[in-house]
């Protein structure tokens, strides 16, 4: 059953021009058995002693999106923009489908990288074209433009923006974030983005990319773990002036009962290679290996929870990459690569894909390689952030050596962090 919560605006003054939106604290239901039996796997693996989930509490976390009566009084008599897909759901109904039911006036959507139904594969282009169900265009941020042009923003007087995020640099949808936030301050529209939980948001880790190496999987100087939600992304690329144009108004529309100790599982794959928690929770660590000839799962049943190479030694484990949605031309199709498989439990990979960033699986899988020259290719150094990473690997330094290398940019970004949250660490 769908839930509104009437809530009262509170509009901070700040001279960068964000209105943040509180409301005031709602009890609800037990959490699902699933989330609570979840929960004392963790306590079991001796992580549940610095998260929380809300079963706990007996408090139910409600996103931005789940608080209809915050925003869509906003959106009233205006006409509507949406960068929305999948992902973008309340109660498992989409939310272009809520406000349409609402009356709302949406004009257009905007889709980010895999499209506005989440099927396609990772850096494909992505069509525009019209939605069957609603009858709207939706134009691809993937495609010709990554930025909402002037001609489509101009019969638009708001844009709402509503994705889920996994906390990881080079997860694109905070790049699409950025982008459509200079299109609002340069078309002077304002932006409300709806906050969604972070699943890494107690973590905080991994090289502070040099702006050198500025792509669109990589637009900012944080690390690979940020440790933020996208309403506190928003606010610091405001407040530390990282933005191409002037600040745009912005409005955040905060979660309910969520804090930066939280568990919180995605109730829908934010991407066709994110299947499950596993892959999320291993994600940050294993995506490394796009950089490299090594495959880490892509046209498998359990992407980014293995790696493996025809040319790898040593082991007995192996899998076989084929043609699947969202991978349709997987590295190394139809070849058998050996490897290891990190885990397949989710409580295992909450355990230790998210104690710390993982590149130990990357320094064995080179290790272990016949051809070191051939490990690496050139989309390295863009995930890395940096060029010393690759440098570092093949010179033999430590993992710790490495690790340390990193904590001055880790340190500096955690002060410029802490300015700008909105949940409670």
């Amino acid at each position: 059953m769908q839930k509104y919560i009437a809530t009262t605006p509170k509009h901070g003054v700040v001279k960068i021009k964000i209105k943040i939106m509180s409301v005031p604290r709602l009890l609800a239901s037990l959490m699902c058995c699933a989330v609570f039996a979840f929960s004392q796997a963790c306590a079991q693996n001796g992580v549940q002693k610095q998260l929380t989930t809300n079963a706990s509490d007996k408090i139910e976390l409600l996103t931005a999106a789940d608080q209809t009566e915050a925003y869509i009084p906003l959106l009233q008599g205006k006409k509507v923009g949406l960068i929305v897909n999948q992902t973008s759901e309340i109660n498992g109904i989409l939310l272009p489908d809520t406000l349409l039911k609402r009356g709302v006036n949406i004009v257009r959507i905007f889709s980010p990288e895999h499209g506005f139904r989440g099927n396609a594969d990772a850096g494909a282009k992505v069509k525009s074209g019209i939605d069957e169900k609603t009858g709207l265009q939706v134009v691809s941020l993937y495609g010709n433009n990554k930025k909402p042009t002037a001609d489509q923003l101009k019969d638009i007087d708001v844009l709402v923006f509503d994705l889920q995020d996994v906390g990881v640099r080079f997860y694109t949808y905070i790049s699409t974030l950025q982008y459509a936030m200079e299109a609002c301050a340069e078309n002077r529209k304002p932006i409300i983005v709806l906050d969604r939980p972070n699943p890494l948001g107690f973590m905080v880790d991994g090289p502070v990319m040099e702006k050198t190496y500025t792509s669109f999987v990589g637009m900012q100087a944080i690390p690979v773990v940020h440790g933020l939600t996208v309403g506190e992304y928003a606010k610091m690329l405001i407040g530390e002036k990282w933005l191409q144009s002037a600040a745009p108004e912005l409005t955040v529309i905060p979660c309910k009962h969520y804090t930066h100790r939280s568990i919180y599982r995605l109730p829908v794959p934010p991407s066709p290679n994110l299947k499950n928690m596993t892959a999320v929770y291993l994600y940050p660590s294993m995506c490394f290996f796009e950089g490299t000839v090594v495959s880490l799962g892509r046209g498998t049943d359990k992407p980014f929870q293995q790696f493996g190479h025809p040319s790898l030694t040593g082991y007995d484990y192996s899998f076989t990459p084929v043609s699947t949605t969202g991978a349709t031309d997987p590295p190394l199709k139809n070849k058998l690569c050996f490897g290891k498989l990190i885990t397949k439990n989710e409580a295992e990979a909450l355990k230790i894909g998210t104690e710390q960033l993982q590149i130990k699986w990357l320094l064995e899988a080179f290790a272990n390689f016949p051809e070191k020259d051939e490990f690496f290719n050139n989309y390295f150094e863009k995930l890395a952030g940096n060029g010393k990473l690759r440098k570092q690997i093949q010179l033999g330094v430590k993992e710790a050596e490495i690790r340390e290398s990193w904590q001055r940019g880790l340190n500096e970004y955690k002060a410029k962090r802490k300015k700008y949250l909105l949940y409670e660490e």
